[in-house]
């Protein structure tokens, strides 16, 4: 019989799949559909920004209410909510101006984000409950929910391509809100409800007020995230098509690409040494293979302004090798927020961390589109070598020993 903590991990992950599956699919359909009306590669940016923007506060907001109404409730509060994003962004008429169709769909966006934070803290939050005490689980079970619902993320926008060929916009839209209201009604019937309540902060300087290593990994994180999105979001794409690239071919190997990311996350816990204290050996190596990944994009970048051949083969290429490094980075700083956070508010931790990351995000977003209209693809690389350098100075500073967790 299957314990009640692995059972509940199970569940929330299955439902987290759901949920990321429709995710990347959005994103993809968004990005081509409007791609494909005219809209410019800043204006493509500016349709997510709200998107990324909302995720701040519902991240921060989300671990407090997980924390004070339980885990199984906001689940299902953001899945509601995804799905009521789905049907508001299906509304948008190719008959509205252009001003009233980037504000219709920033908005549905940006309902779409506050979803997805909310259940991806929520989610994040069950693992710390459900992981218990044995050796190595807490390692093992993150990295293979993270690189689990980024292989799922990538299966999406596979799936965003193809619903959008095949049902059209709106259709697909239709489509994703009713699937995501068959998980919400497996959410609602398998999961405790009261799962993961706790005492919440009751002041925002109690809910601000984090351990040191908390902070600094947050900081970590919003530079880590926004060195991938500076180039992932709006840069890579419309490079590789502007290339010569179809549709179809960057749709693939969008989604090739965060599979493989994924499955490298999830392989996370064999590649890095793991130590008896959780810390010891995992925080040296969130520093060494920052430091690698911040030579990646400034050697492509090199490559180009040096006139090496064929960029559209090699760019392609080198972010292969920047996804490597990217999901083991991700992956353990992943572990080590759950590794510091406070197991009788985890959730609150968790939030204010992936606050962090969505601010990065967000920051990648916008810089993804004005630095790729500045200087192209050799400026997105050189913004995420830049931010990888800083990330990597924070993580510098991380604790690496429990004692000096405070």
């Amino acid at each position: 019989m299957i314990a009640a903590g692995t059972r509940n991990y199970l569940i929330v992950t299955l439902a987290y799949w759901g949920f990321t599956l429709t995710d990347g699919a959005l994103r993809m359909l968004v990005l081509l559909h409007f791609f494909r009306l005219g809209y410019s590669p800043f204006t493509l940016a500016f349709l997510f920004l709200l998107y990324e923007a909302a995720g701040i506060g519902a991240n921060l907001i989300g671990g407090w209410l997980a924390t004070r109404f339980g885990i199984a409730r906001m689940l299902a509060v953001g899945l509601t909510m995804q799905s009521l994003g789905f049907v508001l962004l299906s509304a948008v008429s190719p008959d509205w101006g252009a001003v009233m169709s980037v504000a219709w769909v920033v908005v549905a966006q940006g309902i779409c984000g506050v979803a997805k934070d909310l259940t991806k803290t929520a989610s994040k939050s069950a693992i710390k409950l459900t992981a218990g005490e044995g050796s190595g689980r807490l390692f093992r079970w993150v990295a293979f929910f993270t690189g689990s619902k980024n292989a799922m993320k990538g299966v999406g926008f596979f799936l965003g391509g193809v619903l959008l060929e095949a049902l059209g916009f709106r259709r697909a839209l239709w489509a994703m809100a009713a699937a995501l209201l068959l998980v919400l009604a497996g959410v609602l019937f398998a999961l405790p409800p009261l799962m993961g309540k706790a005492r919440a902060s009751r002041s925002a300087r109690e809910l601000f007020a984090k351990s040191p290593a908390i902070n600094l990994l947050a900081a970590a994180r919003v530079f880590l995230f926004g060195a991938r999105d500076v180039w992932f979001v709006v840069g890579l794409p419309v490079f590789l098509y502007a290339s010569g690239w179809t549709f179809t071919m960057v749709g693939s190997f969008l989604a090739v690409w965060t599979i493989g990311y994924g499955v490298i996350q999830a392989a996370a816990p064999a590649l890095v040494r793991r130590s008896t204290d959780g810390l010891s050996s995992e925080v040296p190596a969130a520093r060494a293979w920052s430091l690698a990944l911040t030579f990646v994009p400034a050697v492509l970048a090199a490559m180009i302004l040096a006139g090496v051949p064929r960029p559209d083969l090699f760019v392609p290429l080198g972010l292969c090798v920047f996804g490597v490094l990217f999901a083991v980075n991700s992956s353990v700083h992943s572990y080590l927020v759950l590794a510091y956070a406070g197991s009788e508010k985890a959730a609150e931790d968790v939030g204010f961390y992936y606050a962090a990351n969505a601010a990065g995000r967000f920051g990648g977003t916008l810089l993804s589109g004005l630095l790729y209209g500045w200087g192209g693809i050799v400026a997105c690389l050189t913004g995420a070598a830049v931010m990888l350098l800083v990330c990597w100075v924070f993580t510098l500073a991380l604790p690496g020993q429990r004692e000096a967790i405070a």
